[in-house]
């Protein structure tokens, strides 16, 4: 043991590299790609630190090239789910007694492993898996997950020490116990470093864990299971099932173990699980935690002040709605124009959109890939269809799907004159952008207008020169948006930085990147110790006059 009062190192944000030509990681990430490419991975089950295989087997395939199967995932049943339970059980009581600093070591081994030798092989793993960009997977994958670990270290440390005061003849003293039982968490398929961090930030804090990964990145969840063990996580602490959804985590909602739930997913999926805890909470043991993430219906309001900024508004539409395929829950998907910028606007939109490249992430020229399957690809190809059949909206540019060789969905713009049409107030998670001009002198009743359509409050931004402006926004949007950004498109929340995270519908808000996510997954303990008790049952107000 060590009789000490250590510190975990002061965390840094894990710097994003370029991926330039002739850079050595441009050609490591090469290699690597070709070399998953080339393989078809076994995905088994790991419960309890054992490889669970099963006689069905699922094909993971890359969503750019869909007859290209890279991975096969074992089908489990609602059986494996009773597995892992156990086995998060039976791992409890020894992860909950190491000390955190001993938990801590494990996943800052977990950083500078996939800050190293595993950051190719993660990268690459999102790349194929989930049509990811080189950038988009290295700003994810290997640098947010990288950070997570880092900073949710010296978070937890942050807390540990946050101990009351005491007078004279007492110690007082809090004690930040895991949760009653096992946390499930939920993951999804466009982050790769969200679905390690559901798994990871609870596991910090003394929680063993089951997770559900989506079946949509199978291979990349299997490659952060390999990252968990190398980095030195127990068996069982982390357990991965695979199989159908919802018998999987109906069956995990049924155990009276169940103690917490860290979801990232639909808004649909979310507002069902709090109704199915909420009907079986005479059978837990403890009131669970629920921490959830859903969806997002993301603005840019832009004010006339901006007109000399036309470049940066249509920069921030163009990355903002388009990068990743529009597949972020911040991804930016509705904007309200002043009239007068939208000629000078559209045309700027028009060339850049113009320039964008889709096809296979492997090749570097290409700004996108697919979205990540065919559900995905049916429910834009239908937007875009009522885009281009609605009287009232002009598709400004894109508006055609492609799935011969992989989910390709055109970048569409599309100026819509009903501010109430579902291309302005319906998530879509893709690369479908909804315009709503406003007259100029209509600032304020826009930013009304923004804040009652969607029952969304994740992201959003401003643009302008006044600031003036920039301050009623701040004050009319304020529960519009978790996340609000001043002259910047509405992703890339960066750990330590910008943390993460909405309300409304957009979820509960409890900030992945910051402390407040971790206290989620402890219940404090207060500790009195006094030194010299009374050994009477009198007061002194009790004396005789």
């Amino acid at each position: 043991m060590i009789d000490a009062r250590v510190k975990v190192p002061h965390p840094v944000n894990e710097p994003v590299l370029s991926y330039a030509p002739g850079s050595p990681e441009r050609a490591a990430l090469k290699a690597e790609l070709a070399r998953q490419s080339g393989e078809v991975l076994e995905i088994p089950m790991v419960i309890g630190g054992e490889r669970v295989t099963t006689g069905e087997q699922r094909d993971a395939v890359m969503p750019h090239r869909h007859a290209h199967v890279i991975g096969r995932y074992h089908w489990g049943e609602t059986s494996h789910m009773d597995q892992a339970i156990a086995a998060a059980q039976d791992a409890r009581e020894a992860w909950m007694a190491m000390p955190l600093r001993a938990r801590s070591a494990i996943f800052l081994k977990a950083a500078d492993l996939l800050a190293g030798p595993w950051r190719q092989r993660i990268n690459a793993s999102t790349m194929l898996g989930q049509s990811k960009t080189a950038f988009q997977a290295e700003i994810d994958a290997a640098c947010e997950l990288a950070d997570f670990f880092r900073f949710n270290a010296a978070y937890a440390e942050q807390i540990h020490g946050d101990q009351p005061g005491s007078v004279r003849g007492l110690w007082d003293q809090v004690d930040y116990r895991p949760l009653d039982g096992f946390v499930l968490a939920v993951t999804p398929f466009n982050f790769t470093s969200i679905a390690a961090n559901l798994c990871a930030a609870p596991a910090l804090m003394g929680n063993t864990v089951v997770w559900k990964p989506s079946l949509l990145a199978m291979h990349s969840a299997y490659q952060l299971m390999l990252l968990f063990e190398a980095a030195g996580v127990p068996p069982g602490v982390i357990n991965l099932v695979t199989g159908d959804p919802a018998s999987l985590v109906d069956r995990a909602l049924e155990s009276p173990d169940f103690a917490g739930l860290h979801f990232t997913g639909s808004t649909a999926v979310l507002k069902a699980l709090f109704g199915k805890i909420g009907e079986r909470l005479d059978r837990y043991r403890a009131y669970p935690r629920i921490v959830g993430e859903s969806g997002g219906k993301d603005f840019i309001v832009v004010h006339p002040s901006a007109k000399d900024d036309l470049d940066a508004v249509a920069t921030a539409i163009v990355r903002g709605g388009f990068e990743l395929q529009g597949q972020k829950c911040s991804a930016a998907s509705r904007c309200y124009v002043p009239r007068s910028m939208w000629p000078a606007l559209k045309a700027r939109l028009i060339e850049m959109v113009a320039s964008l490249k889709m096809g296979d992430v492997a090749d570097f020229r290409n700004f996108m890939g697919a979205v990540i399957g065919r559900a995905a690809f049916d429910r834009n190809a239908a937007y875009q269809e009522h885009a281009r059949s609605s009287s009232g909206i002009e598709v400004v540019c894109g508006g055609n799907a492609d799935d011969s060789v992989g989910y390709f969905v055109e970048p569409t713009i599309a100026l819509v004159e009903d501010p109430q049409d579902k291309l302005m107030a319906e998530e879509i998670f893709g690369p479908i952008v909804g315009v709503h001009l406003y007259d100029d002198d209509a600032y304020e009743e826009t930013l009304a207008l923004c804040d009652a359509t969607s029952p969304y409050a994740l992201t959003g931004a401003v643009f302008s020169r006044d600031r003036g402006a920039i301050e009623i926004a701040l004050r009319m949007l304020r529960h519009a948006a978790g996340n609000f950004y001043i002259n910047d498109k509405p992703t890339g929340a960066v750990v330590g930085q910008q943390p993460f995270g909405g309300s409304r519908a957009s979820g509960t808000n409890d900030k992945a990147g910051s402390a407040q996510n971790l206290l989620r997954w402890v219940s404090p303990r207060t500790i009195k110790e006094t030194f010299v008790p009374p050994v009477a049952p009198g007061y002194p107000f009790m004396d005789a006059e």
